[in-house]
């Protein structure tokens, strides 16, 4: 039987993980698996691997073929180097202290800039949390000043709209005014009532004789 080790897609669309599996390489993708070894989470920084190591090395030497990205995992967490450490010894090029010491050794290295990365990436993310604080905060300031701006042009509009009617009512007023003084100039007088004439009397009657 052909050994694979690969991985098996989980999770949503967009936020998949993965199980590290070893199977049949006949069998179909979602079939059933020969054992699981654990679990690769790329989604965080750095990417969350589980494996159970000394399984993962025991199929290895059993013949089973990683794919690629497996392989890729299994050197990071070191497998792949406790197995070439493993043939050393078997071959008596090296004793087992020295293989042990030496994959000691790398893994403390390897904690070390795993380490360093993650403090990066912590000192990386506040740097970029201040900075958008301060982006944000300068995006605030200039909004309330454009805010206050207009709201100072929209008062002073306002109050020159105010004005600008006050002075049109004094000057209709005014206009008014004057258009009344005008029309009672040029009204005619009302004549005044003639005095009667005294009646001219009539010749007395001796007079007239």
């Amino acid at each position: 039987m052909s050994v694979k080790i690969r991985l098996s897609r989980h999770g949503k669309k967009g936020f998949a993980f993965f199980h590290i599996l070893v199977t049949d390489s006949r069998a179909p993708r979602d079939s059933r698996f020969i054992e699981l070894l654990g679990s690769y989470n790329p989604n965080s920084n750095p990417a969350t691997i589980v494996l159970d190591s000394e399984r993962a090395l025991y199929w290895l030497n059993q013949g089973a073929q990683p794919s690629t990205t497996c392989r890729r995992i299994l050197s990071y967490k070191g497998v792949l180097l406790k197995k070439h450490l493993q043939e050393g010894v078997a071959k008596k090029a090296l004793t087992q202290e020295q293989a042990d010491a030496k994959f000691n050794a790398w893994v403390s290295e390897k904690d070390a800039k795993v380490e360093k990365k993650v403090e990066s990436i912590k000192s990386g993310k506040q740097t970029a949390d201040k900075n958008a604080a301060a982006a944000e905060n300068k995006v605030n300031v200039a909004r309330a000043e454009a805010l206050a701006k207009k709201k100072a042009e929209a008062e002073a509009a306002k109050a020159k709209a105010e004005a600008e009617k006050a002075e049109a009512e004094r000057k209709a007023a005014e206009e008014a005014k004057a258009a009344a003084g005008k029309s009672a100039e040029a009204a005619p007088k009302a004549e005044e009532p003639k005095a009667e004439e005294p009646k001219a009397e009539a010749p007395k009657a001796e007079e007239a004789k």
